[in-house]
């Protein structure tokens, strides 16, 4: 038995599953991931201020409408389109699994795909909120705004339910994804370095006897695993459906 027919016997076999998810599940979706070579972190801005500053909740605070050019532009793709490997993961709640998604992405593609159950620790791009009413704003509002987006009913700054560095993860989120992967049987990895502090740390909550790492290229966490695949998620998913 090769390791792909392993994993199908794995997911066959499986009564609580977690997919953990970081940016490469969405590459295939025409959303570039943060540390590859093409990636968010290595592409320059307009103000050669890095990347990781601009996302910050500093600079946004003091530097909002630099923020917002960076974010409508590198952060937020409307028309990205759930992939195979979001339909796969979705598609295996239809066969009566309990499958919760896990994910570090902010792009919305997992419900888009038809999951139900998704975490998102770091936020989404299709949710925004006043910073003064609270009125909500979807992505729609926020690109279509022509500098900072600003409520029509208040006047206060609009602000991406986002995650930004120097900010908290929601506690809510993190008892909810941190309960699922220490009660799953199996914990696929898929498209993550695994190299982002809080979320690399729920690994290890996970105490099931299937862990499984798709990921381009090698992590910290590849030994503990039961099986490691660096190669492109899509090829995975080909050989397994």
């Amino acid at each position: 038995m090769d390791k792909y027919d392993r994993l199908k016997e794995i997911i066959k076999n499986s009564r609580n599953m977690v997919v953990f998810t970081g940016a490469g599940i969405s590459v295939p979706s025409g959303i570039p991931d943060f540390r590859s070579s093409n990636g968010l972190y290595n592409q320059k801005s307009s103000t050669n201020i890095p990347p990781e500053v601009i996302v910050s909740h500093s600079f946004f605070v003091n530097h909002t409408k630099d923020f917002y050019d960076f974010y409508k532009e590198k952060m937020c793709y409307p028309k990205a389109k759930p992939n195979e490997a979001h339909k796969y993961f979705a598609s295996l709640e239809k066969q009566n699994k309990s499958v919760v998604v896990v994910t570090q992405n902010i792009d919305n593609l997992h419900q888009a795909a038809g999951s139900n159950f998704v975490y998102e620790l770091h936020g989404s791009v299709h949710r925004n909120y006043c910073q003064r009413c609270n009125a909500f704003y979807d992505l729609d509002y926020i690109l279509a705004s022509e500098s900072i987006p600003i409520c029509p009913k208040c006047g206060g700054i609009i602000k991406p339910d986002v995650v930004l560095y120097e900010e908290p993860l929601d506690s809510d989120t993190i008892n909810r994804a941190i309960c699922a992967i220490s009660s799953a049987d199996t914990m696929i990895i898929v498209g993550t370095s695994l190299m982002v502090y809080p979320a690399n740390s729920f690994v290890r909550y996970f105490r099931g006897p299937h862990l499984i790492l798709i990921n381009k290229d090698a992590t910290a966490f590849d030994d503990y695993a039961e099986l490691v695949f660096n190669e492109d998620i899509i090829k995975v998913i080909e050989k397994i459906k």
